[in-house]
């Protein structure tokens, strides 16, 4: 099955010029695990299994765990409204927002980076310069005064803001700085030591530079692309086994209890193109069951899926930095899979 599985990952990765690192993973059992490109093009140094790298909005379900586990602990509960967390204003916004519809991207509060004005992500810093944007309360004034953009629950609308305002409920209700609060009641129970919030201008050892390749051939990074510091909203730095122990973890009942994992997990609500998310994650069916749990993020110079198949207890991992590629290996891995199942 290795062999064969590596077969496939090698045609894809010629065929489209992938750069990052996979792990396919059963149990204990390593199905696949390979390296392409360069984790730094100028030095040349080349993506290991050890490269940490950006997962952009693939990091939301660090945002939901921590708001599941101030549940369990009494602290928030889904029902609990935004006006109720947070003491900033928000002078548009419908006051029965709930953290249910801010997980679930059902709040309807507007978002910084709307794409029904912009398409180009890299337009946000024109006038705000990204290294201003180190802390969750930075992004405030980017969305706070702006109207609603539907009725809470009416419908589904992927949000970065409101993914925002959930990491500084996670704040105010923990006392802890948000990706303090993640490092120390996540990563480091899920034995996630390689992950971290890294600033792009103090990144650590052994991370990938995120890379834009141009039409001509050329290519730039994307350190003026981003801001300079993740958050709740996205932005985090992984390995690829760190995510497979993220998994892990949850499966095993290590971050949350049996009842708030079966809740994150759960499909709460279907978009327009007929797909489910939970909270933070998205959720994908089949015949009526659960096919698979993932997360994945896209930002210029990161492309990341990552999922786990219940089923089968496989968890896969594809972190890449450049723009694209990562759903195209993902999903030749997921053909592969289902003809040797079949």
């Amino acid at each position: 099955m290795t062999n064969r599985l590596l077969s496939r990952i090698e045609r894809i990765q010629r065929k489209i010029q992938f750069s990052g690192t996979i792990l396919v993973k059963n149990k204990e059992a390593v199905l696949a695990e390979a390296s392409y490109g360069y984790a730094n093009r100028s030095e040349q140094l080349e993506n290991q299994a050890g490269t940490r790298f950006g997962i952009a909005s693939g990091c939301k379900i660090f945002t939901a765990i921590a708001i599941c586990q101030l549940v369990e602990e009494g602290k928030l509960s889904f029902d609990t409204s935004l006006r109720e967390c947070l003491d900033f204003a928000f002078p548009n916004f419908n006051e029965n927002i709930t953290i249910h519809h801010l997980l679930t991207h059902t709040s309807g509060v507007p978002d910084y980076f709307d794409e029904e004005v912009m398409d180009d992500f890299e337009e946000l810093w024109i006038e705000k310069p990204m290294y201003h944007f180190r802390r969750l309360q930075d992004f405030l004034p980017l969305f706070q005064n702006e109207h609603m953009k539907f009725t809470p629950g009416e419908h589904f609308n992927y949000n970065n803001a409101g993914f925002i305002l959930l990491g500084l409920i996670v704040e105010k209700a923990s006392g802890l700085v948000f990706t303090d609060y993640v490092q120390t009641r996540i990563f480091q129970k899920a034995g996630m030591m390689e992950s971290g919030y890294f600033a792009f201008d103090s990144l650590p050892g052994q991370t990938a530079v995120g890379y834009i390749d141009q039409e001509d051939g050329t290519w730039r990074t994307n350190i003026y692309s981003l801001p300079v510091q993740g958050g709740s909203d996205g932005g985090a730095f992984v390995t690829t086994k760190d995510m497979v122990k993220l998994w892990e973890a949850l499966s095993n009942h290590e971050l949350l209890n049996e009842s708030l994992t079966k809740q994150l997990l759960t499909p709460h609500v279907q978009n327009k193109d007929g797909d489910f998310y939970g909270y933070g994650v998205w959720i994908e069916k089949k015949d009526n069951s659960v096919f698979k749990c993932h997360v994945m993020g896209y930002d210029p110079g990161v492309s990341f899926h990552s999922a786990f198949y219940p089923a089968s207890d496989i968890k896969l991992t594809v972190c890449a930095n450049i723009s694209k590629g990562a759903f195209a290996v993902m999903d030749e891995i997921e053909n592969e899979l289902t003809q040797l199942k079949s």
